[in-house]
């Protein structure tokens, strides 16, 4: 095309993705920032997940302008903890003395989420007038349909 034409379509999605990366980077760096000028013990990612957060609730970032580079790095999660879980495997004889509290652990932490989040999720439902009559959230029904 000539020198005024629309740029092609791959450096378009390619400046979409790197826009939304900086988006992300940018409220990681400022977590690092917070990090080091605030005396919490919070890691620098937590402050800048709460910054992120609360930025998209306040509606100065919006969703559709970190969704598909947050999906990607969503579904890279799995592969960044690769490393890291096969390097505990040098250290089994340290940890196996602490298997079964650590899994217990694990286990009882989880469960705790699990109910903490459905709890809030339930009670947010019913707060906002979504929940169904009998408390639920109006999905997947004795007929399995929704009833929204």
């Amino acid at each position: 095309r000539g020198a005024f034409g629309p740029p092609p379509f791959r450096k378009v999605l390619f400046m979409k993705y790197l826009k939304q990366f900086g988006v992300i980077l940018g409220f990681s760096f400022l977590g690092e920032i917070l990090h080091a000028a605030l005396p919490f013990p919070l890691p620098a990612s937590i402050y800048g997940l709460v910054l992120l957060a609360a930025a998209l609730i306040a509606g100065l970032v919006r969703p559709e302008q970190i969704r598909e580079t947050a999906g990607f790095l969503v579904a890279l999660l799995s592969l960044i903890f690769v490393g890291p879980c096969v390097n505990l495997m040098d250290y089994w004889e340290v940890l196996r003395p602490l298997l079964f509290p650590v899994l217990a652990t694990i286990v009882i932490s989880a469960v705790l989420t699990f109910g903490a989040a459905g709890g809030i999720t339930e009670l947010l439902l019913r707060l906002s007038g979504k929940g169904d009559a009998s408390g639920g959230s109006g999905i997947g029904g004795k007929d399995g349909a929704r009833h929204d």
